[in-house]
């Protein structure tokens, strides 16, 4: 039976002593970029519920249940879990709504309430952080990341060869990347925490935001979440707004006793240097989901993470061998069509 047929009936059977022989009706909601599909389903009650749908060959539905109840108790708004099959790899989850902050930024004037809100979730989430909870964002991980730009990027979607020389030097800048990344401070870490995976709520924080999509949560550096909220893949704001967001993180961060350094030039380094990393995965995982999976919606994308990551390895000296390789890439993506 086809995998939306078997989530009708899982859901029918779920609400037909509720509601008996009255017609649910379920619609897409939404995909992401991995093997999940989300469906909203539509009650006789005029109430709404979600269903995920996650192959089990493909996806392991045990993390979000386990992350959802540990970043509740910390105070974080995320979906309910309601009903399971974990042998289907589905789940019942409670409606957090449709208006995603990508949506809702569209209005310049929101944005300082939400990244409030969005800011108080994360230092809730990051205050309830201690080891040994969830896996460890540790070397090999953030260097399996780092790989995907040569692998994905450079040679599948831009054609180009890495030759010894250009990886000495990717080797190089990567492990000045690492060394800096493993040595912040280390709290739960969501690792998409960005404007389509926070959802308007209202009411403020701690109804706003809700938050979506956490369960490759880890443990690792404190910046993670913060560039990736603040340096999106999907809207971007001038560096002195940005600068002034995350400022007032830094002084958040303070207060509630979360170990930043006491210099925010020092943050704010830690800051751009873990951004390097993360852009650098983003672009190769981009460059995956269009040549491996098929989903080209996201080269659109592409030209925002770049110029994040070119502003970074420009400012420092430590990673301006990237920003000439980065050059390179510029004249290459140009000739295929790409412009940054």
């Amino acid at each position: 039976m086809p995998r939306t047929a078997l989530l009708v009936d899982w859901v029918q059977t779920l609400f037909e002593r509720q509601f008996p022989h009255r017609e649910i009706h379920i619609e897409a909601a939404s995909a992401d970029a991995s093997f999940r599909r989300y469906f909203r389903v539509r009650l006789p009650d005029r109430t709404t519920r979600i269903v995920m749908d996650a192959p089990p060959e493909k996806e392991d539905c045990r993390p979000f249940v386990r992350i959802a109840s540990l970043f509740r108790d910390a105070g974080a708004h995320v979906p309910e879990v309601l009903a399971e099959d974990l042998t289907q790899g589905f789940l019942l989850l409670s409606d957090l709504g449709d208006k995603t902050y990508l949506n809702a930024l569209a209005d310049p004037k929101a944005a300082p309430g939400l990244y409030r809100d969005a800011t108080s979730a994360l230092l809730a989430i990051q205050l309830s952080s201690r080891p040994r909870v969830l896996p460890d964002y540790d070397r090999d991980l953030l260097h399996r990341e780092l790989a995907l730009f040569p692998d994905w990027y450079l040679t599948r979607h831009l054609g180009l060869t890495v030759d010894a020389t250009l990886q000495r030097t990717l080797d190089s800048v990567f492990a000045t990347l690492l060394a800096n990344n493993l040595q912040q401070p280390r709290v739960f870490v969501h690792r998409d925490y960005h404007s389509r995976n926070l959802m308007v709520v209202d009411g403020g924080f701690p109804a706003n935001p809700g938050v979506l999509d956490f369960q490759d949560a880890v443990y690792g550096p404190l910046t993670y979440d913060l560039v990736s909220l603040f340096r999106d893949a999907y809207i971007g704001w001038p560096e002195e707004q940005e600068l002034d967001y995350v400022i007032r993180y830094w002084e958040a961060a303070r207060q509630a006793g979360l170990p930043v350094p006491a210099d925010f030039h020092d943050f704010y380094r830690d800051y751009e240097w873990m951004g390097a990393q993360r852009q650098l995965k983003v672009l190769g995982i981009f460059a995956r989901l269009c040549h491996r999976d098929g989903k080209q919606n996201y080269l659109k994308d592409m030209p925002l993470v770049m110029a994040y990551l070119r502003r970074t390895c420009q400012r420092y000296g430590e990673l301006r061998p990237l920003a000439r390789v980065l050059d390179r890439v510029e004249n290459a993506a140009t000739d295929v069509g790409y412009t940054f």
